[in-house]
């Protein structure tokens, strides 16, 4: 049995704020949303939650944490996760960076980007192999699913092209990377605003997970998003993956007001 689960079932933290306060969070399956006035706390423990993960991580699994986390199944020891950094920030470039890129990458949407980029090429090639293998089955129901696999990327460039419409920008459809047109320009992601690299770093990291169960923590992903896609983002998130688990911070009205007021979770609530 793999040591890797589906999705996190509760999150305990024993000792936030110098031990005076005791976080115990019994998560959803699918979508988890963490509300609360600024400095209450809700960035402080998202971040400790996946500090814990990639302490897992990056130590073979062995971790001295203050951070308890149940799995399902219950005998998994970690999950796949993607986490997403929504400020767009100046990069302070590393020689590493300056080596692999060039003086367009200077924001942290911009670095995330071009690593998604790679990604994007990876997840083609993945899913072009299981399509091939698929479609040459007699199988017939194997063979529907290989036409279900090109779906999930058609869908994600319509919902692009939606998104971008008013700026009259469509994905470059017969393109490996992701480039858009804007009245015949073609734009590489860099040139697009904050709140475009924003939702197609949001989207496309949900794409490239390929369908599978993993976990995606957001926090406050509404900067720089408009109110009518805060609106839109869950429900866009999980039509490309409906096997994720969200796991978000916000202050936000917007990104709760289609259907996920039951989702919401005060951080007063869980306090101890």
């Amino acid at each position: 049995m793999s040591d890797v689960g589906e999705y996190i079932r509760r999150i305990e933290i024993a000792s936030l704020w110098s031990g005076r306060k005791h976080i115990i969070w019994n998560l959803d399956r699918h979508v988890n949303i963490l509300s609360g006035v600024n400095g209450v706390g809700k960035s402080t423990i998202i971040n400790k939650v996946i500090a814990d993960l990639l302490e897992h991580l990056n130590n073979n699994g062995v971790v001295s944490s203050d951070v308890k986390l149940t799995y399902y199944p219950k005998e998994a020891k970690t999950v796949r996760f993607d986490v997403i950094r929504s400020f767009d920030r100046p990069l302070i470039h590393s020689n590493l960076i300056e080596k692999l890129t060039d003086d367009k990458v200077t924001t942290e949407l911009d670095w995330q980007l071009y690593q998604l980029q790679r990604r994007y090429l990876d997840y083609q090639v993945n899913v072009g192999n299981r399509m091939i293998s698929m479609l040459t089955s007699g199988d017939p129901d194997v063979r529907e699913k290989a036409h279900q696999e090109a779906d999930a990327r058609t869908r994600f460039q319509d919902i692009i092209d939606d998104l971008f419409s008013e700026t009259g920008k469509k994905i470059v459809r017969d393109s490996n990377e992701i480039f858009m047109d804007q009245f015949g320009e073609i734009l590489p992601p860099y040139k697009l605003s904050s709140g475009e690299k924003q939702m197609l770093v949001i989207l496309l990291t949900v794409l490239v997970e390929d369908r599978q169960p993993y976990v995606l923590f957001m926090d406050e992903p509404e900067v720089s998003l408009h109110v009518e896609w805060q609106q839109k983002l869950i429900s866009l998130i999980r039509e490309i993956n409906p096997q994720v688990q969200i796991i978000l911070s916000t202050h936000s009205p917007a990104v709760i007001m289609n259907g996920w007021l039951d989702a919401v979770t005060e951080v007063t609530d869980i306090t101890q």
